[in-house]
């Protein structure tokens, strides 16, 4: 039986061989390696990782889905939404100290996914993810350009990115509408240590007003907290250099 897509889970399934074949190579499995594929769907990306790896953890919030996947010997499956799972756990369980993970993440809670990552980046070998190119291009993206922003900041703190590859509508069934991308994410091994919580809380500040100069946004942000660090508010958020951020929240820390 046909499992009909289900737009609350935001569903597109990847059915073109020849995108699979070279996402695979992307990725570029090998055996034994402890691997999770988030969103596995109707396992177009499982099958060949499987074959490479041996053995491989999927998390699939859709019940049914779920069933289908369990019928595959060598699939540990997790029912549940991703952002429940605690992947610092899952990588003690499988007893290693770096996962691998991959998947195509659904398009409308891509940014929550890549967030509740972040809090786990310290097991993770790399990560390699489809998603909505014009997300990809928000990630990596440099200071002075319109795709410029939180994301870019919060994400390039901690990983080393790639835009990889571009994957157009007509890849999936049902056909998105938008464009897709793959991206590699890859965990510094010694990022700037700072407080997570405070550099999102100033970055989302910083970005509130983009047109402003900072000093109407960040200024009276940082004013408030009696925080007093030098940096430039006479510029605007999109200015910035991303790791101008991060040592401001380290210093503001530090105080």
């Amino acid at each position: 039986m046909k499992h009909v897509a289900r737009k609350r889970f935001g569903q597109h399934f990847l059915t073109d061989t020849g995108a699979i074949d070279d996402i695979v190579r992307l990725i570029a499995p090998q055996p034994s390696q402890p691997m999770v594929e988030v969103g596995p769907g109707l396992a177009a990306l499982t099958q060949p990782l499987m074959e490479r790896v041996g053995r491989l953890t999927v998390i699939e919030l859709d019940r049914d889905l779920a069933a289908r996947l369990r019928r595959h010997g060598q699939l540990q499956v997790i029912e549940s939404d991703v952002l429940q799972v605690d992947f610092t756990q899952l990588a003690a369980e499988l007893h290693t100290q770096r996962l691998r993970v991959v998947g195509n993440l659904p398009y409308n809670i891509s940014t929550p996914i890549l967030f509740h990552l972040l809090d786990h980046a310290t097991v993770v070998q790399d990560q390699h993810f489809m998603l909505q190119k014009e997300v990809i291009e928000r990630m990596v993206a440099p200071p002075s350009c319109a795709a410029y922003g939180r994301l870019s900041v919060m994400l390039q703190w901690r990983y080393d990115m790639e835009n990889l590859m571009h994957i157009g509508p007509e890849a999936f069934d049902p056909p998105p509408r938008v464009d897709s991308a793959i991206v590699r994410m890859v965990p510094k091994i010694e990022p700037l240590s700072l407080d997570v919580a405070v550099l999102s809380e100033l970055v989302q500040v910083a970005f509130s007003q983009r047109r402003k100069l900072l000093r109407h946004t960040l200024g009276v942000w940082l004013q408030q907290r009696g925080w007093e660090v030098e940096f430039d508010v006479q510029r605007r958020a999109e200015e910035v250099p991303a790791e101008a951020y991060w040592r401001l929240a380290q210093a503001a820390v530090n105080q």
